[in-house]
C-alpha cells in the first residue's frame, strides 16, 4: 500500500529502483505498465489529485512516447510524477475524469491511443489533416501543413427529447477575443446541457520552444496569455532554474513577488468589472476599471510594460526597482485597497446585484478533485487550494500569504472571493516593499541538461510548466494553465440556469482561451 512518510515531503511505498529523480518540486518514478492501474487506484483511495499529464517522446525509449502523470498528494509539498512507457496506455478517466482533456491533447499531438477512453474525439486538430499527422512528434518539422481530406462534423453530445432545442454560440464572438464554441441544449430558457469546444487557434507554443536557447524561451512563455505574462514567465523560469540549480538573489525574489501580486491584482479587478458589466451596471464597472488602469500604469512605470513583459528572466529579473518607485507603489497599493473596499461595499448594497449573483452558476465542491479545478474557482467552492501555500516557491517559501475561501460556489461567492484576494495581494505587496533587502537582482547562469517541472499560482489558479533541456537547448516544453482544466467547470456551472445568465457565469470564471489553446 502506498503511504506518505512522516516528513510529509517524500513518497514511500514505491521501489527505489523505480526512482528517476527527486528534486525540490517533485519525485519522478518510472512505473511498470502492469502495475500502473493498481498504483493509480491507490492514489485515488488516498484522495490524491491528478493535476496534469505530460506526453514526451523519447523520455525512456527512442521513438516511443512516455506519459508522465502529475499527482498532488494531501499535505505533501512535492508532486508525485508517475512515468509510464508503453505503446497503448490505459485511460484513467474512470478514476480521474480530469484526465480526458490531457489524454485527448496527447492523442492529437503524439498519436498515442489510450485504451478504454470514453472520449477519443480530437481536442485541437480541428482540420482534416493528413493521415498520421501528429505535430508534437520529433519527426515533424515545424512548417506549414495544408489540411487535406473531407471535413468531419464534430460529434457533440446530443440531448434529445420533446421541446429540446440547441443554441450554438461561437466560435467567432462579438468581442475581440479568441474563438471558442459553446453548444447549449435548452428547454425554454433553462440550460439542460452545455459542451465547450476549444482549440480553434492552436498556436503550437510547445513545438515552437523546441530547439530554443532556454533564455529565449521566456519570451514565448510570457506570450501564452496576455494577462498572465509574468506568472507564465516565472513558472517557466522556475523550471529552468531547478534544472540548472540556480539560486535566485533574495532581492530578485522580492521583486518577483511584487510583480506576481500586481498581475493578480489588476487581473482580478478586471474580473470584477466584467461581472458587473454583464448585469448592466456600467457605472460600477467604470470605477473598477479606473483602479485597473492605475495598477497597469504602475506596472508600466516599474517594468516598462503594462502587462509586465520582459521583467522576469532566468536567474532573477531584468531591472531593479528604485526606492522612490517602491514608495510610490506602496502608497498606490494602500489607496487602491481603500477605494476597492468602498466600491465593493457599494456594489454589494444594491439588491439587483445580489439577485443576479446569488445562487447563479453554482460549482459544487464535489467537482473540484474529479475535474482538477483550482484557483478562485475552487476556493469559492470551499476548497483552500493555492500553490503559493501548498507547494511554496520563490518568495512564498519565506513570506506566508493567507488564502481566502468562500463556500457557496456561486457568482456572488466568486465576486466576494476575488474582491478579498485583491486586498490580500495589495497588502502582500506592501509587506514586500517594507522588507525588501538590498543586493543584486540577477545571478549568473550556467546551463545544464536535465528536466524539471514547476507549479505556480496564476490569477486563475494552478499552472504547471515542464522543461527538458538537452545540449543546452530546449528539447521538450509543456504547459497546462489553470484554464485548461477549469473550462470543464462551466459545463456544470450553467446547468439549471437560464440562457441570459451564461455571460455572467462565464465572466465570473473569466477563463483564458489563449491560455488553453497553446
Amino acid at each position: 500500500m502506498m503511504t506518505l512518510n512522516s516528513e510529509k515531503d517524500n513518497i514511500s511505498g514505491l521501489p527505489d529502483s523505480w526512482l528517476i529523480q527527486k528534486d525540490r518540486t517533485a519525485c519522478y518514478y518510472h512505473v511498470p505498465a502492469d502495475q500502473f492501474t493498481g498504483i493509480v487506484t491507490t492514489l485515488k483511495a488516498l484522495e490524491s489529485r491528478l493535476v496534469s499529464i505530460i506526453g514526451e517522446e523519447g523520455f525512456y525509449v527512442p521513438d516511443l512516447c512516455s506519459i508522465s502523470y502529475v499527482f498532488e498528494l494531501l499535505d505533501t509539498p512535492r508532486y508525485l510524477v508517475l512515468v509510464l512507457t508503453c505503446p497503448e496506455p490505459e485511460s484513467i478517466t474512470g478514476l480521474f475524469p480530469a484526465a480526458s482533456f490531457f489524454e485527448r491533447k496527447i492523442s492529437d499531438g503524439f498519436g498515442v491511443r489510450f485504451s478504454g477512453s470514453g472520449d477519443e474525439r480530437r481536442l485541437f486538430l480541428h482540420e482534416p489533416y493528413p493521415e498520421g499527422f501528429h505535430p508534437m512528434k520529433k519527426g515533424y518539422v515545424n512548417t506549414p501543413v495544408v489540411a487535406a481530406g473531407t471535413p468531419c462534423p464534430f460529434p457533440f453530445r446530443e440531448m434529445k427529447g420533446e421541446s429540446v432545442y440547441h443554441i450554438p454560440v461561437g466560435p467567432v464572438h462579438a468581442g475581440i477575443i479568441e474563438p471558442g464554441h459553446f453548444r447549449f441544449s435548452v428547454i425554454g430558457e433553462t440550460i439542460m446541457n452545455l459542451e465547450v469546444r476549444l482549440g480553434y487557434l492552436h498556436r503550437g507554443i510547445e513545438k515552437l520552444m523546441e530547439g530554443k536557447d532556454p533564455d529565449e524561451g521566456v519570451t514565448l512563455a510570457e506570450s501564452i496569455s496576455g494577462d498572465e505574462s509574468a506568472v507564465n514567465a516565472c513558472g517557466y523560469a522556475l523550471a529552468v532554474e531547478q534544472i540548472c540549480m540556480i539560486t535566485v538573489p533574495e532581492r530578485a525574489e522580492y521583486i518577483r513577488g511584487i510583480i506576481l501580486e500586481l498581475e493578480r491584482s489588476y487581473s482580478l479587478v478586471s474580473d470584477l468589472a466584467g461581472m458587473v458589466t454583464d448585469i448592466g451596471f456600467p457605472v460600477a464597472a467604470s470605477r473598477l476599471l479606473v483602479l485597473r488602469e492605475e495598477l497597469q500604469r504602475a506596472c508600466d512605470s516599474l517594468t516598462g510594460s503594462r502587462f509586465l513583459k520582459g521583467i522576469i528572466r532566468i536567474g532573477g529579473v531584468s531591472r531593479d526597482f528604485s526606492s522612490d518607485s517602491l514608495l510610490i507603489l506602496d502608497s498606490l497599493a494602500e489607496e487602491t485597497g481603500k477605494r476597492l473596499e468602498e466600491i465593493v461595499s457599494w456594489i454589494s448594497s444594491v439588491p439587483s446585484v445580489i439577485d443576479r449573483f446569488s445562487t447563479t452558476g453554482v460549482i459544487r465542491e464535489t467537482l473540484i478533485d474529479p475535474l482538477a479545478l483550482s484557483g478562485p474557482v475552487a476556493r469559492a467552492s470551499g476548497r483552500v487550494l493555492d500553490v503559493r501555500v501548498d507547494h511554496p516557491y520563490g518568495i512564498y517559501r519565506d513570506q506566508i500569504i493567507s488564502p481566502v475561501s468562500e463556500r457557496a460556489g456561486d457568482v456572488l461567492a466568486r465576486f466576494n472571493l476575488k474582491s478579498e484576494e485583491i486586498l490580500v495581494s495589495l497588502n502582500f505587496i506592501r509587506q514586500l516593499v517594507s522588507g525588501i533587502p538590498t543586493g543584486p537582482v540577477r545571478c549568473a547562469i550556467a546551463m545544464h541538461d536535465g528536466f524539471a517541472l514547476a507549479g505556480i499560482e496564476s490569477p486563475r489558479g494552478r499552472t504547471i510548466h515542464y522543461v527538458r533541456i538537452r545540449d543546452s537547448r530546449i528539447e521538450r516544453y509543456f504547459v497546462a494553465t489553470a484554464s485548461f482544466s477549469n473550462w470543464q467547470a462551466i459545463e456544470h456551472a450553467v446547468m439549471g440556469n437560464i440562457v441570459p445568465d451564461f455571460p455572467l457565469i462565464n465572466k465570473s470564471l473569466n477563463l483564458s482561451y489563449s491560455g488553453t489553446d497553446v
